[in-house]
Formats: C-alpha cells, structure tokens, sequence
C-alpha cells in the first residue's frame, strides 16, 4: 500500500508540476523581466558590462523551468505520498480527501509561510552574490525548525487531547507551533539587501506571484491525491476488497 501511495504522489506531483509550469509562466516570469531589465539598467549606469548568460533567457523560461517544476514537484509529490501512509492509519482516520487537505495545508505553513515569511522570496537584482550561502543556509535551517515545530506541536496536541478535548488541544497545539517558529525565526540573521531604486511594486508582485504559485502547488496536491485515493477506496470497497486496516497499514 505504502509503494502506491508513493507512486501515485509521484503522478499527482507530476500533474502538479505542469499546471505550477503553466502558473508560472503566466505570474511570475513577467516580474523575472522586468527585474532583470532593471538589472541591465543599473550596470549600464555604473559603466558596467552586463554578465555573459550562461543560458538564454528563453531557455530558462521554458525549458528550464519546466524541467525544475516537474522534477521538484514530482520528488514533492512522492514525499508527500510517503507521508500520508505514515499518517493513515497511526495518526489520523479521517477521510483520504480530509486527510490529504490537512496535510497539504500543514505543508504549505512550515515549508512556504513560515520560512517566506522572514525570508520571502526576491527577484534578480535583489540580493548580494557574496552572501548567497548564508542567505541559502538561514532559510533551510528555518525549513528544518518550522518542520520540528511542526512535529512537536502534533505530539503535544495528541497528548492534550484527553484532557483538554479536541478543540481546545488544537489551539494549544497550534499556539505551541507559532511559538516554537516564531521564537527561533527571530532569532536569525536579518537579511535585507533590495538595493536602492529597486520597484517597490515589482518586488511586492514577484512576492506575491511567489506565494500563488505555492498555493497552486499544495492545492493540486491535497485536492488530488485525497481525490484519487478516495475513489480508489470507493472502487476497492464495491468489488469487496475492503480498504486495509490501521494495523495493516502499519506494517504496509
């Protein structure tokens, strides 16, 4: 069972990637040049010459990106189908649909919200070659921390859940997470290097398109994977095969 959920994230992650290829195509790459134009702009007027590409622009828009949306939602999707045979079963008996939705929805807030957050995305000409190392390692040890917060704010509502309720084991658990991330996201390093002159406008739209693609990705994600896994259950339920238990999930 394990092996096709795996491999049905894998085709769900896929799909993904084409529409989040398609998505950005059509929201983000008009920001990319627009702020790689006003990059050119600023060397002209330092008396620079502008940096040979190493690829054309037209392959990176295309291609290029079309080769990292699919690989990387592909590679998310197979994650994501891994993590909801270890949740099946053990830590939830909700609905493939429901349960699905939770899990792209508590994706989408430790990996994208939380790090963009103190680290949001920016556009060429934003950002100091010589610091890309700590700027890169800042963000993912943000990742790594919201995902721990994360971990420990499920295992503490699980235990609250008896006796405090539900409901109320819920909202201790979820203020234990923006806690735990909040508290150690402020502790990192500041990094603020938009250069002077830079469109206040451009960056907000680069931000925000930066966020919508995100959200496209999670949404196909929860939406259709918990789809397809539910009408599976639904088909395999009609032939008289019941769905496997928690315990066999288990062991699956």
């Amino acid at each position: 069972m394990a092996r096709t959920l795996l491999l049905r994230g894998m085709l769900v992650g896929l799909v993904a990637g084409l529409i989040v290829f398609a998505f950005a195509r059509w929201i983000g790459e008009p920001q990319v040049d627009r702020a790689i134009a006003f990059e050119t702009s600023m060397d002209q007027a330092r008396g620079e010459a502008p940096e040979p590409e190493m690829v054309s622009r037209k392959i990176q828009s295309g291609l290029g990106l079309l080769t990292g949306a699919v690989v990387y939602c592909t590679a998310l999707g197979g994650i994501f189908g891994i993590v909801f045979a270890f949740t099946r079963g053990r830590l939830s008996t909700a609905r493939p649909r429901v349960l699905s939705a939770v899990i792209a929805g508590l994706g989408f807030i430790s990996i994208v919200l939380v790090p963009s957050l103190k680290y949001p995305a920016n556009p060429p000409a934003v950002g100091n070659p010589e610091t890309i190392g700590v700027r890169t390692g800042a963000y993912f040890l943000l990742i790594a921390i919201s995902l721990m917060s994360l971990i420990l704010a499920i295992k503490a509502g699980r235990s609250l859940n008896k006796p405090f309720g539900p409901w109320n084991a819920s909202l201790l658990a979820a203020l234990l997470f923006v806690l735990l991330a909040g508290t150690s996201a402020h502790f990192l390093p500041v990094i603020d290097e938009v250069p002077a002159g830079f469109p206040a406008s451009l960056l907000w739209k680069f931000r925000i398109a930066s966020w919508e693609t995100q959200v496209v990705l999670w949404s196909v994600l929860g939406l259709l994977f918990g789809g397809l896994t539910e009408r599976q259950e639904a088909a395999a339920q009609q032939s008289g095969r019941a769905f496997p238990t928690s315990d066999e999930m288990r062991y699956s």
